[in-house]
């Protein structure tokens, strides 16, 4: 048998620096492992808290619908069926009072050029959002006028934007252009 003294025949080998480097990243690894299970316990019980507070939103709007289910029954009785028919037609007509023409004129008056003139304005419809949707014909001896009008229309903050619904040339009867527009007046009520 013989015995090896040389020690550069089998050199030292450097494990040292790779156990160290195993056992920082394990650390490492096992920290971001903690935080990981911190963070998906927290976002459990937050969607907890907010599975509750959905529950308790929504039986609070069962109770609404159920209020509401229990109101609207009451007016569609009979004896109060005339009463709310009434109403809503107070209701409307005191609503189509509340648009000033006065004022209505004067807004356009301050957008339209002066070679354009305007031939009709049919009653104006308050939409859901309680702005006033204007229909109109407005005419010109040339489309030229009206597209500057257009545009003023869509410049100006007490209107917006301008649907073009149809035109028709001029002929024997009506020597103008004219144009059918739709466009929103922001008239305060």
């Amino acid at each position: 048998m013989r015995i090896p003294i040389n020690l550069s025949s089998d050199p030292f080998r450097r494990d040292r620096p790779m156990l160290v480097a195993s056992v920082a990243c394990a650390l490492i690894l096992a920290m971001l492992l903690a935080g990981q299970i911190f963070l998906i316990l927290s976002a459990r019980a937050s969607a907890h808290d907010a599975r509750i507070a959905v529950e308790g939103l929504n039986s609070r709007l069962r109770a609404i619908h159920a209020g509401q289910a229990r109101l609207e029954q009451t007016l569609r009785q009979p004896e109060n069926a005339v009463v709310l028919e009434r109403s809503v037609l107070l209701n409307t007509l005191v609503e189509r009072k509340s648009i000033s023409w006065t004022k209505l004129f004067a807004d356009l008056e301050s957008v339209k050029p002066d070679d354009v003139k305007l031939i009709q304005i049919r009653l104006p419809q308050i939409t859901s959002r309680q702005e006033v949707l204007l229909d109109m014909t407005v005419g010109s001896q040339d489309p030229v006028p009206i597209i500057e009008f257009l545009k003023r229309l869509q410049a100006s903050p007490l209107f917006g934007p301008a649907t073009g619904h149809s035109m028709a040339p001029p002929s024997q009867n009506q020597p103008l252009y004219q144009y059918r527009v739709s466009v929103n007046y922001a008239q305060k009520f």
